[in-house]
């Protein structure tokens, strides 16, 4: 029997040897859009899972330079080390990446990202949305979804998670009218390296957000994670779409028509409680409507499914009743 052709790592910028948990979809995510944009770049990383289980003393799977920045700045330590090479002349052929979790990026670092992005700063600003706190302890965040349950919104008697609806990060960094703004999903990820090829062709700056599961905090199966994150798409709970230069393209609709949300859920750990009394079919049925204003959003009326219209029909009902 021949021995077996052992796998080539030397032109790897993210080489093996890093920790992340089982089926972290962030670790795929980083590696995926660090090979894309290669070696001949700067990597600032802010204090979260991807910097710790990357950077673990005295080692590092990085081959590129890469500096870890405090939790709240990782753009603005990118918008620094921009502003260096310009100085030095140093600037073609030169990419700086910024990288952070949702924490990092649109709570603790929204001040330095929104700072850099007004002032056209060129480098590109990756955010792994895992939709928690996760190195810390799982605690929520802004980017957290509506009725997950956190360590600081855990389900119970007073309450079913998280409060509030997801902010549409998005969104936010459109309205500083930079080039490129992207939203995608360690799911698809065959359309990472061209979203990254698209944004890196823009000088200024740009932001691409990509929807990460992480097991660990959402209480999923490991070897599930692309079939969850291409849930999250299929139910329209996690739009997926471009920005560019204003005019906003969604990603392909799902082949087999939009999915139920119950899909998606079900199979986290952090939604059990809405599948644990008659009161959580409410829940759901509003998290439905939710995917429902989503789909309507990006393609149209037509293309909402009757089961999410019927939702949102349900949840509007149930609003006026309790107003």
């Amino acid at each position: 029997m021949a021995s077996p052709v052992p796998f080539d790592y030397s032109d790897r910028v993210l080489k093996p040897g890093y920790t992340s948990c089982l089926g972290c979809g962030e670790a795929l995510a980083m590696r995926i859009v660090a090979q894309t944009v290669g070696p001949k770049a700067v990597y600032t990383n802010c204090t979260g899972c991807s910097e710790i289980f990357t950077s673990r003393y005295p080692t590092s799977s990085w081959s590129a330079p890469w500096i870890h920045s405090l939790f709240e700045n990782s753009a603005a330590i990118a918008s620094g080390v921009y502003y260096a090479l310009k100085h030095k002349g140093k600037l073609e052929g030169q990419k700086v990446i910024a990288m952070g979790g949702d924490g990092g990026t649109a709570d603790i670092g929204l001040q330095c990202l929104s700072g850099a992005a007004e002032r056209g700063d060129d480098f590109l600003y990756c955010c792994w949305d895992n939709e928690a706190y996760m190195n810390t302890g799982i605690q929520r965040s802004s980017l957290t979804p509506l009725d997950a349950s956190t360590t600081t919104s855990p389900s119970g008697k007073v309450s079913w998670g998280n409060d509030r609806p997801k902010k549409d990060m998005p969104a936010i960094m459109a309205a500083h009218n930079i080039p490129y703004v992207g939203v995608g999903s360690c799911g698809y990820y065959r359309e990472l390296p061209r979203m990254v090829k698209k944004a890196l062709s823009y000088e200024g700056p740009k932001y691409l957000q990509v929807h990460a599961v992480c097991p660990l905090g959402w209480r999923s199966d490991p070897a599930r994670t692309c079939d969850l994150a291409r849930l999250a798409f299929e139910t329209g709970c996690y739009p997926l779409y471009e920005i560019i230069e204003g005019t906003t393209t969604p990603h392909k609709p799902p082949k087999e028509g939009w999915k139920p949300v119950q899909e998606y859920l079900k199979p986290q750990g952090r939604f059990r409680h809405l599948f644990r009394s008659a009161d959580g079919e409410q829940r759901i049925t509003r998290i439905q409507a939710q995917a429902a204003a989503n789909i309507r959003k990006f393609y149209g009326d037509d293309a909402v499914p009757d089961f999410a219209k019927e939702a949102e029909k349900k949840a509007k009902e149930m609003t006026t009743a309790q107003a």
